[in-house]
This record gives C-alpha cells, sequence and structure tokens, in this order.
C-alpha cells in the first residue's frame, strides 16, 4: 500500500533511483551477494528459520477456527484433540516455536547482512580511496558519499528486512490461498475476484501521491536552497538592501509547497476513503456471503472465523509487495552504483600501510621530456605541450606565466596524480613508470595555495606527513615552520582543534602547519604552489622565512604568482598557453626586453606601486 507523506514539513527520504528488474540487472549484482559466502551457514540457517516462522504463523487461523467449533462441541479437523484446553495449549506451544525461531531468524539475519555490509563499505572506501584523481575530478564528492551512505543503506534494508519479508509474504500468500480453498471454495473464489482489483487501484493511486509527495519535497528543498544561499551571502543581501526581494522570493516558494500540499493531501483523502469503503466493504462482503453459507450449514462458524483470518493474512500479503519489489529495485540500482566504484581500476597503492614504504630512494634529479598532457574529461584541450627541462638535486627551480599557462598542471604530473598522453617524467634518470607510485609520493611534498586542515587537532594535522611521529618530533618541525608560538600561545597548544577545513586558524597559520607537515615527510622533492600568493605582508614573511629553512637541501619546484618571491631561483621557466617561452635565472631574463617574464615583472611592480 502507498506510504506517500505529502506533510510539507515532515522529512522525506530521498527517492533512490530504481533499476528495471531482468536476469542481466539481478546478474549484475551477484558480485554483491558474493559477500554473503563466508556467512552462509548463518544465512542459510536464517532461511529455514525464516520458513518454520512463517509456516507456524499459517497454523493460528485453523487453531482459532478449531477453538470456537471445539466450543460448539464440533470437531473441525480429526488431526487436533477435540478438547477446548488441547487444543489452546497446542497454539501455546505452536506460539513458542514460532517465537524461538522468530528470534534467531531476525538475530542471523542482522548478524550476516551487518557483517557483509561492512566488508562492502571496507571495500568501497577503500577502492574509493585508491581511485585516480582523475575520477574525482568527474564526480562530485556529495555523489561519492552518498554512495556510502545512502546506497549501501537500502542494501543494507533490503539484506536485512527486504528480502526476508518478501519470502515470508510468499509463504503467507501461497499457504494463505491454499488454506482458503480447502475451508471453502466458493468463498474464495468471491474474495480473489475481489482483492485483485482493490489492489490495483490501490498501487496507482500510490504512486500518483508518491509523485506529488516527491514534488512537495522538491519545493520544500528549493526553499531550504534559498535559506542557504540567502544566509550564506547576508552581507551582500544587507549591502544591496535585497532583504525584502529575498523574503519576497521565499515567501513565493512557501506558497507553491503549500499549494502542492494542500492538493496532495486532497487526494490522499480520496485515498482514505477509497480504502475503507472498498477494504472493508471487501470485508464485509465476505463475512455477509460467508453467513448466508453457514446459515445453510455449508460452513461452521469456525470456519468462517478460519477464513476471515486467512483472507487478511492473504490482502496483507498482496498489499506489502508492491512495496517490497518497489525497495527491491531500489537495492538493485543501488548495487549497480556501488559495483560502478568497485569495478573501477585503482591506483597501484596498497591498503596495508607497510607495502607502501619505499623501497627506491630518489635523491631529486627530476626532468621533464617532451611531454604532451591534456586532462582526460577535456581531452581535446592540450595544456602542456612538449614540456622538456630538468632541475638538479638541491636546485631552486621556479615556474612562472599567466594564470591557465598550465603551471600547476605540471605540480600534478610530478606528484603522478595524471600521466602524460606522450613524453616521459625522470626521477633521478629513470623513468616514473620504473618506480612505484608510491615511492614517488612518499619523497615528494606540496605546500599548496590552499591549504586544506582536517578537522582534529594541529598536532594530527602536522604528523599526517609522517605518521607516528613523536612529539619532540612535532614540535621540531613547527619550530622550523614558524608555527610553535602561535601554538603555543593556544589554550590547548597542539591540542588545539582547528575545525573543519581548518577554518579556525588564519591564512598564514594554516601555510605554516602545512609547512611543518612537509618538514616531517623530509621530501627530496617539493612542490609549493603559489604557497605566499593570498597571505598578508607578515603573514608572508613568516611563510617565506619557513619556506627557506623547507627548501634547505632539496630540490624545490616553486610555482610562482608573485614574481618578487623567486629571485633567488636557480632556474625560471616561463610558460605560456603551455610552452615553455623562455628559461633562465632572474638577471638573464630581467635583461629580456621583449620577453614575458620582464612584461610580468613590470606589470607587478607597477601594481604594487599604484596600490
Amino acid at each position: 500500500m502507498a506510504r506517500g507523506r505529502l506533510n510539507s514539513g515532515s522529512k522525506s527520504e530521498a527517492e533512490l533511483p530504481k533499476a528495471k528488474l531482468n536476469l542481466e540487472s539481478l546478474g549484475r549484482i551477484s558480485k554483491l551477494i558474493s559477500y554473503l559466502k563466508p556467512y552462509k551457514g548463518k544465512f542459510f540457517a536464517g532461511i529455514i528459520f525464516l520458513f518454520l516462522s512463517s509456516l507456524t504463523g499459517l497454523a493460528f487461523p485453523s487453531l482459532l477456527g478449531a477453538l470456537i467449533d471445539a466450543a460448539q462441541g464440533k470437531q473441525k479437523y480429526t488431526f487436533l484433540p477435540p478438547t477446548i484446553n488441547a487444543i489452546g495449549f497446542l497454539a501455546f506451544g505452536i506460539l513458542f516455536v514460532q517465537a524461538f525461531v522468530s528470534f534467531f531468524r531476525v538475530v542471523w539475519f542482522v548478524q550476516v547482512a551487518e557483517k557483509a555490509l561492512a566488508d562492502i563499505r571496507r571495500d568501497t572506501y577503500f577502492k574509493l580511496v585508491t581511485l585516480p584523481m582523475n575520477f574525482f575530478a568527474n564526480r562530485r564528492v556529495g555523489e561519492l558519499n552518498s554512495r556510502i551512505s545512502a546506497d549501501l543503506s537500502q542494501i543494507q534494508d533490503t539484506m536485512t528486512t527486504t528480502f526476508a519479508e518478501m519470502i515470508r509474504q510468499l509463504v503467507l500468500l501461497v499457504g494463505g490461498i491454499t488454506f482458503l480453498t480447502i475451508v471453502s471454495f466458493k468463498l474464495t473464489l468471491a474474495l480473489l475476484l475481489m482483492l485483485p482489483v482493490l489492489i490495483v487501484v490501490a498501487v496507482f493511486f500510490g504512486r500518483f501521491i508518491r509523485t506529488l509527495s516527491r514534488q512537495a519535497q522538491d519545493k520544500l528543498a528549493e526553499s531550504n536552497t534559498i535559506i542557504e544561499e540567502t544566509l550564506q551571502g547576508i552581507a551582500n543581501v544587507k549591502a544591496f538592501v535585497n532583504e525584502a526581494f529575498e523574503a519576497g522570493r521565499y515567501n513565493k516558494n512557501l506558497r507553491e509547497v503549500v499549494k502542492i500540499a494542500v492538493k496532495g493531501a486532497v487526494y490522499r483523502g480520496l485515498f482514505a476513503s477509497f480504502i475503507v469503503f472498498c477494504l472493508f466493504g471487501a470485508i464485509v462482503g465476505v463475512i455477509w456471503y460467508g453467513s448466508v453459507l453457514v446459515h445453510h450449514h455449508e460452513l461452521s462458524v469456525g470456519s468462517l472465523t478460519t477464513f476471515i483470518l486467512y483472507s487478511i493474512f492473504v490482502g496483507a500479503a498482496m498489499g506489502s509487495f508492491p512495496e517490497l519489489y518497489a525497495n527491491l529495485q531500489k537495492a538493485v540500482g543501488a548495487s549497480e552504483r556501488v559495483l560502478e566504484i568497485l569495478d573501477e581500476k585503482g591506483e597501484d597503492v596498497s591498503i596495508n600501510a607497510e607495502d607502501n614504504l619505499v623501497k627506491q630512494k630518489i635523491s631529486g634529479n627530476l626532468a621533464f621530456n617532451n611531454v604532451v598532457f591534456a586532462y582526460p574529461s577535456r581531452s581535446e584541450l592540450t595544456v602542456l605541450k612538449d614540456i622538456s627541462f630538468t632541475a638538479n638535486a638541491g636546485q631552486k627551480v621556479a615556474i612562472v606565466g599567466p594564470s591557465g599557462s598550465g603551471k600547476s598542471t605540471m605540480a600534478a604530473l610530478i606528484l603522478q596524480f595524471y600521466h602524460p598522453q606522450s613524453g616521459s617524467i625522470y626521477f633521478d634518470g629513470l623513468d616514473s613508470a620504473e618506480y612505484a607510485l608510491t615511492d614517488i609520493r612518499n619523497q615528494v611534498a606540496i605546500v599548496p595555495q590552499d591549504v586544506l586542515l582536517f578537522g582534529g587537532t594541529i598536532s594530527e594535522n602536522i604528523t599526517y606527513g609522517k605518521l607516528g611521529s613523536t612529539q619532540e618530533e612535532i614540535i621540531a618541525a613547527a619550530k622550523k615552520a614558524n608555527a610553535d608560538q602561535f601554538i603555543s600561545s593556544f589554550p590547548e597548544g597542539y591540542d588545539t582543534i582547528v575545525g573543519e577545513r581548518g577554518v579556525k586558524l588564519s591564512g598564514g597559520q594554516r601555510q605554516r602547519i602545512a609547512i611543518a607537515r612537509a618538514l616531517l615527510k623530509n621530501p627530496a622533492i617539493l612542490i609549493l604552489d603559489e604557497a605566499t600568493s593570498s597571505l598578508d605582508s607578515e603573514s608572508e614573511r613568516l611563510v617565506q622565512e619557513a619556506l627557506e629553512v623547507l627548501m634547505k637541501g632539496r630540490t624545490s619546484i616553486i610555482i610562482a604568482h608573485r614574481l618578487s618571491t623567486i629571485r633567488e631561483a636557480d632556474k625560471i621557466i616561463v610558460l605560456e598557453k603551455g610552452n615553455i617561452v623562455e628559461t633562465g635565472n632572474h638577471q638573464e631574463l630581467i635583461a629580456n626586453e621583449h620577453g614575458l617574464y620582464r612584461y610580468l615583472s613590470q606589470l607587478q611592480f607597477e601594481t604594487a606601486q599604484a596600490n
């Protein structure tokens, strides 16, 4: 039966997409069913107990009918005891058996489902964290999070409830119709002519109501978006005096929510009236016809009672199948989306930390040889065109150029987030393909412009560069990064919670935490991706001092926006539209009157003077 909710204030669950049920779709999800194999003993025991529980449940209408007939001095079934007390004790005995098997059936199904689901969650998450960057470039984080939360929760509901309930209702349906036929073929025929019509009408009516419910929830979601946008941009709202506009927009949306909700309530009222009249009308009709048969001595009162109870069993089973089938469709759809992740080809990174330890040392020599690269998601746009350069161990190499020239892309290639379409990247004279991926990433560190800190403590964020570091190592790295002073000023010191994405810290503080993290990692190659471009003068000075410490004795690739920060670089590479247009040190490049580097340098100098 339909359970669509049209109250605009209720929190409706997000409707998950459904998949068509056929041999192909069921075949695709067989991989997930394999997760049940380690627990197949309890699973099959649960299936057996499920059948026993359903079959014992089918015995009660017959026993209750036999009790009523026994009270009138009649014996309904020759295989049952003739006395009331004996039938009553037998009923309680069967009830005890049903309670016993039901307990173990529920516990075993939940144990199997939860353990299997935990295995699926683990493998899905493990696969996610080892997938290449291109996978994440094409998908939103919310969508991927939904795969692990909403989709797997739907699979969980199916494994723990829907699957068992479908078997139970099928047993009750088949068993109920069988017993109905045994009790009275005439009444069964009359009932089976009425029930399907009622159920078909109820199913279609229910779908229509669910559609209206979804429309109401979608409109409510729109109104919530208006609230979110308004509050996030409240400064703009107030600056432009647009409070009235936002209030009007929100009010208009709410009116539409109310309109749809009221329309839904009308149809829901009609649906409720239809169910009350038709369902109870069917029961009254069956009892009426049954009473006629009792009057003509074609049926006993106990048999009529038994028939009515079995009718309720059959009606409830029929009514539950549409919803169970819809849940099964959602589970198949959810399974297909989870399997998409499990079937993706991941990077060569092990979940076992010991397997990722450095096996092949890199001293710091880096070279690009005729590298051509385009992002897989935009293959028609070549970002880097025939790039070649060398950086010797310990050198400071700066990469400069206008926005969109390919500077950050080169950093991503060094970290092996992506691989060039042609050309090669060499570490210590060896092609990057000859190194384990983890060997390269373990010996390359990056300090980005926008530092992402995890929501834990400062200490946890620093030690992310080298898990298992001692407190002394953490403090030493923080001191070198000019971070110890501000960290020590906090009441909780290194145990200070930084907040989501590090929002409780300033930009300069986050940068110095990132530098401390890189110092702890002690990389052979360091990438500084515009690490000081968004800082004020004082923060930039402190960060620059820390960077000088960090760059000492290691190959440093400095992606620079402010050219004043790279004058001491051993080599400066100037990029324009994916091509290297100039190479040299600061003096050599500034002497070229028609060079791009000199033009950019003068432009920044004039801008600084104007400010």
